[in-house]
């Protein structure tokens, strides 16, 4: 389904029936596996929206502009056609899943996703994803302080930046058994690099929404991560 442009009848007051679950959390803190598995478990859809600013992102270079180019880029939000089913993404049809977790979009995504023009397009289409689906499981960073601060529940998902470098290098296949720690370190060093961007930006910063349940997934399994926020369901 095409997540579509903004709608100037968007007001945060029409979202407030709907069933929305917001999973927060910085990279490798297990946000995107884990909402899935959520998703399918509740019957409901799941939207990355981190994916909505690589896509952004992806186009930006695809067309040979400058990520930093706020004015730019910003145009480029709004009128990218975005369309996200599950894990797959396409970018005014052309199929990016692959190329939006690439190193050059991983390098200049978080520069994006500080736009604050980019932002609110995002956030408009994000709510009206959904309006249209009566809710699903949302995840990203700031869905439950920015996207749906009404959500029904409020997850923010962390982990030891040493666990979350290492989760992300074995997901991004950077990890090579003769210089496992050489990799580790580099993945956590850019991992900081975003961490610093996303917390400290104006627009929609990566923090913990007042309401949200704090779970800490250094130590826990993956089912029992799952188990404990079915159990807040």
């Amino acid at each position: 389904m095409r997540i579509g442009a903004s709608q100037p009848h968007d007001k945060l007051e029409a979202l407030r029936e709907m069933r929305v679950i917001a999973i927060d959390g910085p990279a490798g803190s297990g946000k995107s596996s884990v909402a899935q598995a959520l998703a399918a478990r509740l019957g409901l859809e799941y939207l990355d929206t981190g994916a909505m600013y690589r896509a952004v992102t992806f186009a930006v270079l695809r067309a040979g502009g400058d990520p930093s180019d706020s004015g730019f880029t910003a145009a480029v939000a709004r009128t990218i056609d975005v369309r996200v089913t599950g894990e797959r993404v396409l970018v005014d049809g052309v199929d990016a899943t692959v190329e939006i977790r690439s190193p050059s979009v991983d390098r200049a995504v978080s520069v994006v996703a500080a736009n604050a023009e980019v932002r609110a397009e995002m956030v408009a289409r994000q709510r009206e994803w959904a309006r249209r689906r009566d809710g699903g499981v949302v995840e990203g960073r700031d869905i439950g302080t920015v996207v749906f601060p009404e959500a029904d529940l409020k997850v923010y998902l962390k982990a030891d930046p040493d666990v979350r470098a290492l989760r992300r290098a074995r997901q991004s296949g950077a990890l090579d058994h003769t210089a496992e720690a050489g990799a580790v370190e580099s993945v956590a060093a850019d991992l900081a690099r975003r961490d610093t961007i996303d917390s400290t930006r104006q627009a929609g910063p990566l923090s913990v929404a007042s309401d949200a349940v704090v779970i800490d997934t250094t130590e826990k399994t993956f089912d029992e991560t799952i188990e404990q926020i079915l159990g807040l369901v």
